[in-house]
């Protein structure tokens, strides 16, 4: 796509199909001419957002999936069942659909929750923790363990809801823009992945990631709007002053686990403890490691992440890492910049090397900051745009339902 055809059009006058469409994302901002009835230009903020939204999300690259790696996951549908399900698949997710109807005769959207792989097992593990039989007596692989401890295995899925391990489910469809999901990403934090889902069914066809979206607005450089942010240093941005979670190469496995799960994060990268150096990153996305070496499992209390980080870097045959929309390079590879480097150049790297972040380090390379690709994404929302995005569907049924409403992207109850 030859993004400068698209800044020409963005700068023209809207026709009437596009202020209709505008209207499903944002709120009207009238800007009026001058007194001599010259048209008015747009300011950089505007002028982004008409860009953004005159860039269809069918443009971005991988959207659409093999058949075989789109799984839908029922809410009676068993813990067990499903990670043993995505695990064999090598799936990272799958959203789940519920064929009901509500008492009024509706039918609500199939759609009314999105599952991660990782989320379930790091779950499973916390549930362990608490099931003296599960953690202590029954010393095999990770399946098995779920199948002795049917309180745990048996759970349903339905029922991981209270725990907030669902995520939110924000469909797109192909003939929405760039705008529309860059939105769900950068006002949405628990939305790692949107749905692509066919106007005729609702079925889902394939999924925007983050990734794509970074990698999409990268081709943008070079326009004035994209450059007046990207050509910033990252001290500039609140990002990198945020602070930094990380673990210590000496802690046990199991903790570290326990930190990304506490502190529901995504990452966390991993730092020796007398050199203060970073040694690697260790992703929710490695989790399946767990299952594919029962050792790492089984030894889980015992081995340290440095040890599990060097154990994956000796493996002759490395397993085989998660597909679908979720990949990242393996724990032992990561990137680094530093806080004089421009946005741009933190996101060339995170895209050369299609990596979920960059860390941010001191000239002593002790890290200090995680710049993630929504923190990237976001940075590119203008204060124009409307976060008001209310996922419709199930989710909006939902919340009324439970007396709830989205109001400035968030939910509020009892109003």
């Amino acid at each position: 796509m030859d993004l400068r055809q698209v800044e020409k059009v963005a700068m023209e006058e809207p026709t009437a199909m596009d202020c209709q469409k505008n209207k499903r994302f944002i709120s009207n901002t009238s800007i009026e001419g001058d007194k001599d009835g010259h048209e008015p230009k747009k300011d950089p903020s505007s002028a982004l957002q008409s860009f953004l939204n005159h860039i269809p999300i069918s443009s971005l690259p991988g959207i659409n999936s093999p058949t075989d790696l789109i799984l839908e996951i029922k809410p009676d549908d068993y813990v067990q069942d499903v990670i043993t399900l995505l695990y064999n698949k090598k799936v990272s997710g799958a959203p789940i659909v519920d064929d009901v109807r509500s008492d009024l005769g509706k039918f609500l959207d199939r759609d009314i929750g999105f599952i991660d792989f990782s989320s379930m097992v790091l779950w499973s593990l916390e549930e362990f923790e608490k099931d003296k039989l599960a953690s202590g007596s029954c010393n095999c692989a990770f399946l098995k363990t779920l199948e002795h401890s049917p309180q745990i295995g048996k759970t349903k899925i339905g029922e991981l809801a209270k725990s907030f391990l669902w995520e939110p489910f924000f469909p797109v469809r192909s003939d929405d823009t760039l705008f529309h999901v860059q939105l769900l990403f950068a006002k949405h934090y628990r939305v790692r992945v949107a749905p692509v889902v066919e106007s005729s069914n609702s079925c889902v066809v394939g999924f925007v990631t983050q990734y794509a979206v970074v990698e999409l607005l990268l081709k943008s450089s070079g326009l004035e709007w994209f450059d007046q942010i990207s050509d910033k240093a990252l001290s500039e941005f609140r990002f990198a002053n945020a602070g930094i979670v990380h673990v210590y190469a000496d802690e046990t496995l199991a903790d570290a686990l326990h930190v990304l799960w506490e502190k529901q994060l995504d990452r966390a990268p991993v730092i020796d403890r007398k050199a203060e150096k970073l040694i690697g990153i260790l992703r929710c996305s490695d989790i399946h490691l767990l299952l594919d070496d029962d050792s790492f499992f089984e030894n889980r209390k015992s081995i340290t992440v440095g040890q599990f980080i060097s154990s994956y870097r000796e493996k002759t045959d490395p397993p085989t890492m998660v597909r679908n929309f979720n990949f990242s390079p393996p724990m032992n590879v990561w990137i680094t910049n530093k806080k004089s480097d421009t946005l741009k150049q933190a996101m060339e790297n995170v895209v050369s090397s299609k990596s979920d972040c960059t860390i941010l380090i001191k000239d002593s390379d002790k890290p200090e900051a995680v710049v993630t690709l929504r923190d990237i994404i976001s940075q590119f929302s203008p204060p124009s745009m409307d976060s008001r995005v209310d996922g419709g569907g199930f989710f909006r049924s939902a919340l009324e339902q439970a007396s709830c409403h989205v109001e400035d992207g968030m939910v509020v109850c009892g109003k």
